[in-house]
């Protein structure tokens, strides 16, 4: 009797870490995956897999080190800021040029094209010169480097992030990849009883169609 195999055709990686920094969001921190599973994506991915990576702040984008460097993004294991203080939240858009033209913000119909999005702190990476950039930070922007999650003090490292992006796609063989270093963007939340997030802020009016519009681009819908 022969079988069938559904093969998935988009994987999502959010926010994975390690079992050492399940309850300790301290360095280190290591990756959750082998090196024989990181293989294992990126040759799904290079066979025609679509991949959306999402890590937050420090630790996530610590964990997701090694899986980025797979595909050539090299994530800052930090807290990225836009503003002074991680609220109100960072808007990135075509204004000021921190959101870039692309498939995925440019849609396929009427109503599809994204102006402005909202991130949530979350952290900074670079990536290759094949990847299509999304979300870039300006000068002027910084990530703190603590050791431990949001513990800051005056001797808590700065790092600028001109250069660094929050978001960017790329084509990988057959396949595509889609990163983001902030998760918060693809949810809808009220935090400490009354900061609403993601979807639900008044910041985000175009975050769902931003999701939609990525979705489409992963799975083949928007070319």
């Amino acid at each position: 009797m022969s079988r069938k195999w559904l093969i998935p055709l988009l994987m999502v990686i959010a926010n994975a870490l390690d079992s050492s920094n399940l309850r300790r969001w301290i360095l280190p921190t290591p990756s959750p995956f082998t090196k024989n599973e990181i293989g294992i994506i990126r040759q799904w991915v290079r066979d025609g897999g679509n991949l959306l990576l999402i890590a937050d702040h420090m630790p996530f984008a610590g964990a997701a080190t090694d899986l980025g460097r797979a595909f050539g993004i090299e994530f800052l294991n930090g807290f990225a800021f836009t503003g002074e203080q991680s609220w109100p939240p960072s808007v990135f858009s075509r204004r000021d040029g921190t959101l870039q033209d692309s498939p995925v913000t440019r849609g396929v119909k009427t109503g599809d094209k994204i102006d402005s999005l909202a991130t949530f702190t979350g952290s900074a990476f670079k990536a290759p010169g094949s990847a299509r950039p999304v979300l870039s930070f300006l000068p002027g922007n910084w990530s703190l480097q603590p050791d431990t999650a949001w513990r800051f003090n005056r001797s808590t490292p700065r790092l600028g992030l001109e250069g660094y992006l929050q978001g960017a796609v790329l084509e990988y063989g057959r396949g595509k990849v889609a990163v983001f270093g902030e998760a918060a963007m693809f949810t809808a939340q009220v935090v400490n009883g009354n900061y609403k997030v993601g979807f639900n802020s008044e910041a985000a009016p175009q975050n769902v169609r931003f999701a939609l519009n990525l979705v489409h681009w992963l799975d083949g819908l928007m070319k």
